[in-house]
């Protein structure tokens, strides 16, 4: 594998760090959350518009850009070393994927467009705040009791006076509140012939209630979705009630199998934005060591320091390589995406100790730090679990 960056990548990163680093300072930052999005609207804009992040790896007939999932992950890592607040996480790489995977092309042709061009986000909701195992990362999803199991629970989907009425509540929705299309997971078809389905819910539908969550990092959002009778779209040609082949949607990927396909992904960026938030906040520490003076000396000076740094360097490396491997050769998302959670809890919990007594501030930022990496273990992890079930997959495959 060469592990050099093309001109292209290379190019990406210099200018979304440009412009992150004008629009997305530690104060912007605070100012974005406290928003009734809980982002910067005139950032994401120029994200998605002007630099194209959010079409980034959609094919070009659908008004993305075409490129791969490298790409994409050099973005990350530059809004993870920002800690920029934004839907990117939740439009372009948990939603529409899985529409331009299960999608009927009227589907896509009217929506993908949109979510490449930034006028649309678009959320990924889950029952019973599984987000990890209905995305294969910490389990396998095909036992989708998850998802409310067709008997009570998670959200149930009926047919009424041909309508697709939807019932039920998901929370630890990214980006719930504010996005203008939900894709929601159902079960259809009654328990005896229960199986999960996608929809699609405009964010003014009738009968739907979205509450925005406290969150311990409010740099990733999070909401409540109720849905009391809300009227559905189903993702894909096939009707609920048809009769069951594979896994979900009759024929083609499934949408469990489309899940774990779309989790996969998302634990590669997700890794790449967890390697930025680790390499910024140790460059911050490191800075710091530099000019803090402590019996007439550096403190970075002391050996001891010197040797803490160093081992975090190290760390927070090797994750960076997983994470591009990864995101080069298909590899298993789940062991970069451990590596990378663990690199920066890790290098959040040193920087708040060698930054001394202003570490533990509210005012300072390496607190932002710390509560990224806690906060996406919790819902995306933990990390011992995600790198089980990868390693689990990697002896399946070579035992088969």
């Amino acid at each position: 594998m060469d592990a050099a960056f093309t001109a292209e990548q290379d190019e990406i990163r210099r200018t979304l760090r440009e412009l992150l680093a004008k629009h997305s300072g530690p104060a912007e930052v605070r100012a974005a959350v406290a928003t009734p999005e809980g982002y910067d609207t005139d950032l994401w804009h120029r994200m998605s518009g002007t630099l194209g992040l959010a079409g980034l790896a959609l094919p070009e007939e659908y008004g993305g850009v075409g490129c791969g999932p490298a790409e994409l992950a050099v973005a990350f890592e530059e809004t993870g070393r920002a800690l920029a607040p934004s839907p990117l996480l939740a439009t372009a790489v948990l939603a529409a994927p899985l529409i331009a995977a299960l999608g009927s092309e009227r589907q896509r042709a009217a929506l993908l467009p949109r979510l490449a061009a930034g006028d649309l986000t678009c959320a990924l909701a889950v029952p019973g705040g599984s987000l990890s195992l209905a995305l294969g990362l910490t389990g396998d999803n095909a036992d989708d009791s998850w998802a409310g199991g067709g008997r009570a629970g998670g959200v149930q989907a009926r047919t009424v006076d041909g309508r697709t009425l939807l019932y039920g509540e998901a929370t630890q929705v990214l980006d719930g509140h504010s996005a203008g299309l939900l894709l929601v997971a159902a079960h259809a078809g009654g328990f005896a012939r229960s199986r999960t389905l996608l929809f699609l819910v405009r964010g003014d539908a009738a009968g739907l209630a979205r509450v925005r969550l406290p969150t311990l990092d409010a740099t990733r959002t999070q909401a409540a979705v109720q849905l009391r009778d809300v009227e559905g779209e189903l993702l894909g040609e096939d009707p609920p009630n048809a009769p069951v082949s594979g896994l979900g949607r009759l024929g083609g990927l499934g949408v469990l199998g489309a899940l774990a396909a779309t989790g996969r992904t998302a634990a590669v960026m997700l890794a790449a934005e967890a390697v930025g938030a680790a390499g910024a906040a140790l460059d911050r520490t490191v800075a710091y060591t530099g000019t803090r003076e402590q019996f007439g000396r550096p403190v970075g000076s002391f050996q001891a320091v010197k040797h803490r740094l160093a081992d975090l360097y190290v760390q927070v490396e090797a994750a960076r390589s997983l994470v591009y491997c990864a995101a080069r050769e298909a590899g298993p998302g789940g062991l970069a995406l451990a590596a990378a959670l663990e690199a920066l809890r890790t290098v959040a919990g040193e920087a708040i100790q060698l930054h001394g007594g202003i570490g533990f501030t509210w005012e300072h930022e390496a607190h932002l730090y710390f509560k990224r990496a806690t906060a996406d273990e919790l819902l995306f992890g933990p990390a011992h679990r995600l790198r089980a079930h990868a390693a689990a997959g990697l002896f399946g495959e070579v035992a088969a």
